[in-house]
């Protein structure tokens, strides 16, 4: 199902659900005079309202820069194989020639297998970092006599340290950001910031019972943008492997 249609549904879901309960609370109290309301319960809401509001404006910060760290640590990854596939033009035919197919190897491995894996159990394949290694020890073993290639060994181990990084930063990204206890916050909080606005305002005005779903509606889209964006790989990000299908056309059948 598309994330807008769901998000579509949830909106509408909510709007429905407190005009429901605005239009059921007007008819049953439609004959009472609201009463005043206590100064302190004024405070009170007031208070609620905006510690609520702080906490889902950090945990959506928090989930937007997941979702950027994700993409970063991605493009990255890609770029550091592509620069030791480029590098390993300077070292002798055969050598170039089993570090291209080791760098080929991964990235095929990584956007064709790997990366479904991944989404599906939050972990990394055995099989990735056994490629990954192979690919270290093709560059490890040669023991380049000229200093030009002495330089491009180096540059390449460099690299090749920043694909290990980006790989498990990888991995520390397909997981949840946001603890169970913080999703049991924000939603209990969300139930109870709308249900004072019924307990405490609302009564007949039709107007009254318009803004509060809109508000409830605006909570619970703010709640969806938290939920999407805590997966970067899942959903967060639309193409989540397009660094390594623009850098590797050749390998992920694109050219």
């Amino acid at each position: 199902m598309s994330p807008w249609l769901v998000l579509s549904l949830a909106v509408v879901a909510t709007c429905g659900l407190v005009l429901l309960v605005g239009w059921w609370h007007g008819r049953r109290h439609g004959a009472e005079e609201p009463a005043e309301t206590p100064a302190v319960i004024d405070y009170m809401i007031m208070m609620i309202g905006v510690v609520y509001a702080i906490v889902l404006g950090l945990a959506i910060a928090g989930v937007w820069e997941e979702r950027s760290a994700a993409e970063d640590w991605v493009r990255q990854e890609a770029q550091a194989l592509h620069e030791v596939g480029t590098r390993a033009a300077a070292l002798p035919d055969d050598v170039r020639d089993r570090v291209r197919e080791d760098v080929d190897a991964y990235v095929r491995h990584t956007v064709e297998e790997e990366w479904d894996h991944m989404i599906r159990e939050e972990e990394l394949t055995e099989r990735g970092d056994l490629l990954l290694e192979r690919l270290r020890e093709g560059v490890r073993v040669h023991q380049p006599q000229d200093p030009v290639g002495l330089q491009e060994r180096a540059a390449m181990t460099d690299r090749l340290a920043a694909v290990s990084e980006a790989r498990t930063a990888r991995a520390q990204s397909s997981e949840s950001t946001m603890p169970a206890v913080v999703w049991v916050g924000l939603v209990v909080g969300g139930l109870v910031v709308v249900g004072l606005i019924f307990v405490f305002r609302v009564r007949r005005s039709a107007r009254e019972v318009l803004l509060s779903a809109l508000f409830s509606a605006l909570i619970g889209f703010l709640l969806y943008l938290i939920w999407h964006f805590d997966a970067p790989f899942a959903r967060g990000l639309t193409d989540s492997t397009e660094a390594f299908e623009l850098l590797f056309p050749h390998v992920l059948g694109d050219d």
